[in-house]
């Protein structure tokens, strides 16, 4: 085992001094040390009820026959941090959950580890983590959150409160309205209700292949959450074992029929399975997040229009792990994939809805019958299955689907607020007995009724974007697919929210916000603020917003950011002045200004970029070393 490094021999006599201090028994020195990777902090409505999450996690792993650890990386709330400087910090805190996740398996030589992440910046940063250690690992996030509810019983999320805040300072609702609002809005603990960037990347792990089938839809309430938890404990023990068995198969000591282990699946009789075990079994991330794994990934996210965020995330995860993938694979995808599911922003659906509709795999099955040879299905998974395999499972509209899930995807909402995760009884036996308020089959549809033949996101290149720019097609009102006008400045985030509530933003205009990507913010901070504030300011379906920044995943809109290269690095939307025309045709994939060739060249003579916003401090080294967005703004000092 990897671990033998830090506790066998004569030599790790003072660790195994150390160990024993923290409690480790002779017994256990034999036993494979798991990290459980937990993210609990207070101020995250995602991660407050973590800690539970954690110590339930460790005890299945004791059970399961390892030696859990548990440590806590960081966490930003973007909700929290959103509308000041705290939001420059929160894409930066990728890195440094990264960094620290790495630094704590390598240095302590663990044997594999469960990450348990819930909200946006944790998922992709123990992503990335996971591939520059390589060892065995499972995603297992704490959740999402209840939708809330208004005295009507009409959904609210977060979107909800953002909205009415910036239609209170415009003056179309009362303070009253407003708190109501803010009350009920986000009732539970767990990531926001919608299909925001951290409910995305916590689906896209299912996609992956790093997570196990209904990661990312059953709610953090729900006691259903320990029997997925009990799955992966057991689970990663096995590919750890598996991992050891492969090795001494490479290595010549057993033979090829010695190689398997007793599965936790059990047959007909209730006698476990035997897995074989083969050099190719695939039990390591760089073995599972491939090309392919990715292009799966991206496909369940243009099919459900997923967070524009999703891109600069795999992006990083990609370079992390060694692929070459760029952006112009997303078009290519997205001209294949329909969007066969909306939620939160993009209409009335919340993640509960999905789950109870059948969850991911149910919309990778759509896929598979839709659109064949789309989907890779012989992509391996952290399940020991693959892909396909797995869709069969959990596919609430196969006929090979398991008992279990049909269980499972049974899973509601408590109504109440509630910030105790794992806490809520399933109350109907199967799902076929839920009481559902909407049409499975329009929260998750065919591919023959799709929303639309093309996926939710898109990449728009132009010689505004000459890089790339994004945009969440799917949450983009259809008169404002195709749209001209002239650009209105702004040079921050905050500046650009208090333009808009100030009426400084008319019908018709291209609001630009720039020197916000990730050196000129620093940060490449999200205008979930100013996105919320149009919509509040009945402006949504006359003006558009494009950004060298980015946007929350619970935007929803004409707003187009990632543009590439960002103002700071001397890119076209640093040579914008206000009047000027902004040609944005978002099915055609443009983005360009109505400016001529000669006359940007001048302009961009006499550019000058600022000084630095943050000379000292952890923005500042930032700064230096962040990339653009077309590479997932990851960190490079060579």
């Amino acid at each position: 085992m990897r671990s033998d490094i830090i506790k066998q021999g004569a030599a790790r006599a003072p660790h195994r001094s150390l160990l024993r201090a923290c409690g480790i028994t002779e017994r256990e020195f034999k036993k494979p040390f798991i990290a459980i990777v937990g993210s609990h902090v207070d101020i995250i409505p995602g991660h407050v009820h973590l800690n539970a999450v954690n110590e339930f996690v460790a005890n299945c792993v004791r059970r399961a026959g390892g030696v859990p650890f548990v440590f806590n990386t960081i966490g930003i709330c973007d909700g929290i941090a959103m509308g000041h400087d705290g939001m420059k910090y929160s894409l930066a805190s990728r890195e440094i959950i990264a960094d620290a996740v790495e630094s704590m398996i390598n240095a302590h030589k663990f044997d594999g580890m469960i990450c348990i992440p819930n909200c946006d910046k944790i998922v992709p940063g123990m992503l990335m983590a996971s591939v520059r250690c390589n060892i065995p690992t499972i995603f297992a996030s704490g959740g999402p959150m209840e939708a809330g509810h208004d005295e009507n019983g009409n959904p609210l999320d977060l979107i909800s409160t953002f909205a009415a805040a910036a239609a209170y300072q415009n003056g179309k609702m009362s303070a009253a309205q407003l708190k109501t609002i803010e009350q009920k809005s986000c009732p539970t603990c767990g990531s926001c209700s919608g299909m925001f960037t951290a409910n995305s990347m916590n689906c896209l792990c299912e996609a992956m292949g790093m997570a196990f089938p209904m990661n990312g839809t059953l709610l953090a309430t729900s006691m259903e959450r320990r029997r997925l938890y009990k799955q992966v404990a057991t689970r990663i023990i096995e590919m750890v074992n598996m991992l050891e068995i492969r090795e001494q198969l490479k290595n010549g000591k057993i033979a090829p029929k010695d190689a398997w282990i007793l599965s936790r699946e059990k047959d007909k009789n209730g006698i476990p399975k035997k897995v074989k075990i083969t050099p190719e079994t695939a039990l390591l991330p760089l073995e599972i997040i491939t090309n392919e794994s990715v292009d799966n990934s991206m496909v369940l996210d243009m099919a459900m229009g997923g967070s524009s965020n999703t891109i600069l995330h795999l992006l990083a995860i990609a370079t992390e792990a060694g692929l070459n993938y760029s952006m112009k694979r997303f078009n290519e995808l997205s001209q294949k994939t329909p969007t066969i599911c909306k939620v939160s922003p993009s209409c009335n659906y919340h993640v509960e809805d999905v789950h109870n509709a059948g969850g991911i795999h149910t919309i990778l099955g759509e896929l598979r019958r839709g659109r064949p040879g789309l989907l890779n299905l012989t992509s391996p998974t952290v399940t020991g299955k693959t892909l396909g395999q797995n869709i069969d499972d959990y596919d609430l509209r196969s006929r090979k689907i398991l008992p279990e899930a049909l269980e499972m995807y049974a899973a509601t909402s408590g109504n109440r607020c509630n910030q105790q995760g794992m806490s809520v009884r399933r109350r109907y036996k199967s799902v076929a007995d839920l009481p559902l308020k909407f049409d499975p089959k329009d929260c998750i549809r065919t591919c023959k009724n799709a929303y639309s033949q093309t996926g939710g996101l898109a990449v728009l290149f132009g010689n505004l974007a000459p890089k790339g720019a994004v945009v969440k097609e799917a949450g983009v009102l259809p008169e404002m697919l195709v749209h001209s006008g002239p650009a209105v400045i702004f040079e921050s985030e905050p500046e650009a929210y208090q333009g808009i509530v100030d009426g400084k933003v008319k019908a018709g205009d291209v609001v630009v916000v720039r020197y916000e990507g990730p050196k000129g913010g620093p940060g490449m901070q999200e205008m979930l603020a100013p996105t919320a504030a149009i919509k509040g300011v009945k402006l949504d379906d006359s003006v558009a917003l494009i950004t060298d920044g980015r946007f929350s995943g619970g935007t929803a809109g004409a707003c187009i950011g990632h543009i590439s290269p960002e103002a700071a690095a001397g890119g076209p939307i640093a040579f914008i002045q206000n009047g000027d025309i902004i040609d944005i045709d978002i099915p055609n994939r443009k983005i360009n200004i109505r400016v001529s060739d000669e006359e940007m060249a001048r302009r961009s003579k006499n550019f000058k970029a600022p000084k630095p916003r943050y000379v000292k401090g952890y923005l500042a080294k930032y700064a230096k070393l962040a990339t653009s967005a077309d590479t997932g703004a990851v960190l490079k000092w060579d």
